[in-house]
């Protein structure tokens, strides 16, 4: 059996998310038996500011983790978060296993909907880096963000309430009522949660009545099916 190592930790709530979908995905296969898995737990703190002052800092910092996880004898590695994604072309160059994609798992789905513009939520970086919307264009699709104001408004609420395990019906609403103006303003048909912390206050599938792409179950069931391979 194919073994997954997980960079966790950033932040806990999501990883915690990641095993428990992980386990039920798989025995909704196969109950007679569970995935072999592995997590290595950062700092989502110290990670942040790394993303924030110092990118290659940051590359070194999530490589000494997937070098712990390759040294276990995993297979391959996901990240369980989609602001790390930021350095994750070169953390691939220097992994020693091959890593799979948060991002590309979700275009993947994006393409497979027909859909075409797609809001983006999550951390302030993960919104206003290239990563998202240059994996998104080679499927010929657009990535649409909230303007700066409103980026700062996602991130504070992000890092001060959603890294904390704080999910407040206040701030789904807040979200949900920017979303619909984000559709009215753009034509947008799909929005992206970003960030795999946003699925724990988002449940439905659907938000401002667009089709939800959930980063966290999209890389899972690619998680899943490559143990399975």
């Amino acid at each position: 059996m194919k073994r997954v190592g997980l960079v966790g930790g950033l932040g806990p709530e999501s990883t915690i998310d990641y095993y428990r979908r992980i386990v039920e995905k798989w025995h909704r296969s196969d109950a007679s038996s569970a995935p072999a898995l592995m997590i290595d737990s950062l700092d989502v703190k110290h990670a942040l500011r790394l993303v924030e002052d110092d990118r290659q800092a940051l590359v070194h910092y999530l490589l000494e983790s997937v070098d712990r996880l390759a040294s276990a004898g995993v297979d391959f590695i996901a990240l369980t978060a989609n602001t790390p994604h930021i350095v994750f072309d070169e953390l691939s160059r220097e992994a020693p296993v091959p890593l799979l994609s948060i991002v590309a798992a979700c275009a993947h789905e994006a393409e497979r909907r027909g859909l075409h513009r797609v809001v983006l939520l999550g951390t302030r970086f993960t919104m206003e880096a290239p990563f998202y919307h240059d994996v998104f264009a080679r499927c010929g699709l657009d990535v649409i963000v909230p303007s700066p104001e409103d980026r700062a408004w996602v991130h504070d609420r992000y890092v001060n309430q959603l890294l904390l395990g704080q999910f407040r019906d206040e701030t789904r609403n807040e979200l949900v009522a920017l979303v619909a103006r984000l559709k009215k303003e753009h034509d947008a048909d799909g929005v992206i949660l970003g960030g795999t912390e946003l699925p724990l206050l988002f449940s439905a599938p659907t938000i401002a009545d667009l089709p939800v792409l959930d980063t966290t179950e999209l890389h899972v069931a690619a998680i899943v099916e490559r143990l399975r391979s």
